[in-house]
């Protein structure tokens, strides 16, 4: 049930994807307004990771889900009775938020597997939750063909809007939070993380930093600042406002942050209940290098093959489409395979064999260039793919293990991280060449890697304590 909510969320999230030039083309839109409704589509998830992740450890997966695909379907239906380039921009920015949706799964299935089977499930859960934007793509076109021609569009997303308000239902009657006699252990303050020490505090504190530096690239991205593709969504005179209200939400945070933390700087936090930030830090950079570049991959590849290959091998852009989404289709059974892996092997291991991978991978990409034969090059993609997606499901098979009660803030941060990474690289990508942008990410693949060998496997116990003051014990390894 829950892997089908995931699936249904990055349906809606990626409805517009393969429906872009029939929509360009009824509400004639230039080239940079379609940049700029891509952009707008990522612009939420990153906040909206951290909040559902504070919001799901706090009220269950349950009705948090549900809420989510049900107020997901609005904004469906907002971009569908869209006219202008304004309205469009509008709904896709707050569709946006579903995106969030990974975040309660990852929870839902910590809850309901134990720590051996925990990555395979967390895998599953992922590889065949993220098929939803392909499945968009392969359906969505086909459905607003046959339901009205060029109008057929606004019926499709429509649709995938009715989907998501239906499947709330069906979700919140279908499924429980725990298994019986199981305690679903809440957070006890609500608003950030807990820490157990001075030193992961301040990591926490900085680990914040690149999340809201982010928002603030996206911003400089729509502003006239960005470039040539500046669409007139907002000024100069907004973006500073929107700058000053992300930073002063950061001090905000940083505050919060320090008020929720503040017995650590009276008393110590007993051995027992402790846990390392700095599994979450580590976990976070990993997810950044493999998701973040499988978002930034994923959006370059069919051109950057059309570019190299058209003139020697004569391939034509729907080829170099296919072509490119050669590098997604392994996620099905990659992502997984990460997971069984880590519970079969050991999670730092897998993780660490990944980070290897990708790195060989992309340095290999590196060199990709147009006498290379094209079975050659997708053959290097695809290979590059599982190292990519297997890492996605390694470092989820941690993240359940580090503190139950708080699995949904640290999902979520850890989530984050890899709309980071994705803007980050793309953006990275506008100023140099593809072959230096492979060689970028085969850099921060290698310095992840080192960080990787410094996280903790999984071990023992971890401690929760049930509300009429009992502790329990949950195995993680």
């Amino acid at each position: 049930m829950t892997w089908l909510a995931f699936f249904i969320s990055f349906v809606v999230w990626f409805n517009h994807a393969p429906l872009m030039l029939a929509i360009a083309k009824s509400l004639h839109l230039s080239q940079p307004e379609i940049k700029t409704i891509l952009i707008l589509n990522v612009a939420l998830t990153i906040p909206s990771r951290i909040i559902i992740g504070i919001l799901v450890d706090k009220f269950g997966p349950k009705r948090t889900y549900s809420t989510l695909l049900a107020l997901g379907s609005v904004p469906c239906f907002m971009f569908a009775l869209a006219d202008n380039f304004q309205q469009l921009a509008l709904a896709r920015f707050l569709i946006g938020f579903i995106g969030a949706g990974f975040v309660i799964g990852i929870r839902m299935v910590g809850e309901w597997f134990p720590a051996r089977q925990v990555g395979i499930a967390e895998g599953i859960y992922g590889g065949w939750g993220n098929f939803g934007s392909a499945a968009a793509a392969l359906a969505l076109p086909a459905l607003a063909l046959l339901l009205g021609g060029d109008e057929g569009w606004r019926y499709a997303i429509a649709i995938t809007g009715v989907i998501a308000f239906l499947y709330s239902i069906i979700y919140f009657f279908s499924v429980s939070d725990t298994p019986k006699r199981s305690t679903y252990f809440k957070t006890k303050k609500a608003g950030a993380m807990e820490v157990s020490s001075k030193g992961d505090l301040w990591l926490y504190l900085l680990m914040n930093i690149p999340l809201y530096a982010a928002l603030s690239l996206l911003t400089w991205k729509l502003s006239p600042a960005g470039g040539a593709n500046y669409v007139g969504l907002i000024s100069s005179t907004t973006a500073l406002f929107i700058y000053l209200g992300i930073w002063s939400l950061f001090i905000y945070n940083a505050y919060k942050i320090i008020q929720i933390n503040k017995d650590i700087f009276v008393r110590p936090v007993a051995e027992i209940y402790k846990y390392k930030f700095k599994q979450v830090a580590i976990l976070g950079l990993a997810y950044m290098i493999s998701f973040g570049s499988e978002l930034a991959v994923v959006s370059m590849l069919p051109m950057y093959f059309y570019e190299i290959f058209h003139e020697t091998q004569n391939i034509t852009v729907v080829e170099a489409g296919w072509l490119g989404g050669s590098f997604t289709v392994i996620n099905l059974i990659a992502r997984p395979a990460g997971g069984w892996l880590s519970d079969k092997f050991g999670r730092k291991l897998t993780l660490s064999i990944c980070m290897c991978g990708i790195a060989i991978g992309y340095f290999l990409m590196s060199m990709i260039n147009a006498d290379w034969p094209i079975v050659g090059a997708v053959l290097l993609t695809m290979a590059c793919s599982c190292f990519v997606s297997a890492a996605c499901g390694a470092v989820y098979a941690v993240v359940p293990l580090i503190k139950r009660r708080m699995t949904g803030q640290i999902a979520g941060m850890v989530g984050a991280y890899g709309n980071v990474g994705g803007l980050v690289f793309l953006t990275a990508l506008a100023f140099v060449t593809p072959p230096v942008f492979f060689m970028i990410m085969h850099s921060v693949a290698l310095v992840v890697l080192l960080a990787v060998r410094l996280i903790d496997e999984p071990k023992g116990h971890i401690v929760e304590v049930q509300e009429d003051g009992t502790v329990e014990m949950i195995e993680v390894g």
